[in-house]
């Protein structure tokens, strides 16, 4: 299924409404008591990143939703290549069944652990998907949290009239996804905050390796195939 940008824009706005609501306000007291920050601000980003972030001068955690991310986990091709479809079916959360609803539900309780990880002085300089990481998401899961913020963003999105899929995906293998590629293909990818356009030089079994083009020429790149798109896409 697809999406449009502005109803994507808009179930950002209600994963901002319910990591408020559900998930950082019951906890807020815990993490000032902590001296951890003071606010919590949720905002949709224009691109993919979607991160945890906070400011000392402030006190203030930042949790950004991207739009692209969210457009990208409508569809099985496109959420594959994401961290939280791994953690989804290895970690069994939701039974391991990827949607969009339990994708989405769960890239909520994904940023919060960080801001708890955080909050916790858990998270470390090129250690932060650590055991202290998953301890926190595996209790948001068991405590029945991670459950509470599906069915408040499955609500929110049938009020607001928002499509929100719960079908389960049909599994594409990256193999599957490499056989629809070519060297010499152009093709757009994002890579940090930005979005990049390059021509595959070499398709390997899961990625293709990019060189870049524009901006971005003399730049390769491993991209996983499920990240890729036309230009024109």
């Amino acid at each position: 299924m697809t999406i449009s940008r502005n109803n994507a824009i808009g179930l950002g706005k209600l994963m901002c409404s319910v990591t408020e609501e559900l998930l950082w306000q019951p906890a807020a007291s815990w993490i000032r008591a902590r001296g951890r920050g003071g606010s919590l601000l949720c905002r949709v980003g224009s691109g993919q990143a979607t991160y945890h972030r906070y400011d000392p001068r402030t006190r203030q955690h930042q949790i950004t939703y991207g739009v692209r991310m969210i457009i990208a986990k409508q569809q099985a091709e496109s959420a594959m290549g994401w961290l939280s479809s791994r953690e989804i079916q290895q970690r069994g959360y939701f039974g391991g069944e990827l949607t969009t609803l339990n994708l989405l539900a769960h890239t909520c309780c994904h940023e919060f652990a960080h801001l708890l990880q955080y909050s916790a002085g858990k998270r470390f300089h090129g250690s932060v998907h650590n055991r202290h990481f998953y301890e926190i998401l595996d209790q948001l899961h068991e405590s029945g949290g991670a459950r509470a913020t599906r069915d408040y963003l499955a609500e929110l999105a049938r009020q607001q009239g928002l499509p929100l899929p719960h079908e389960p995906f049909e599994i594409i293998q990256p193999r599957q996804l490499a056989a629809n590629w070519q060297v010499g293909d152009e093709v757009r990818f994002d890579h940090g905050r930005s979005q990049h356009h390059g021509k595959i030089i070499r398709v390997n079994r899961k990625t293709c390796t990019v060189s870049g083009i524009g901006p971005s020429r003399g730049l390769r790149y491993r991209v996983p195939v499920s990240l890729l798109g036309t230009p024109d896409g």
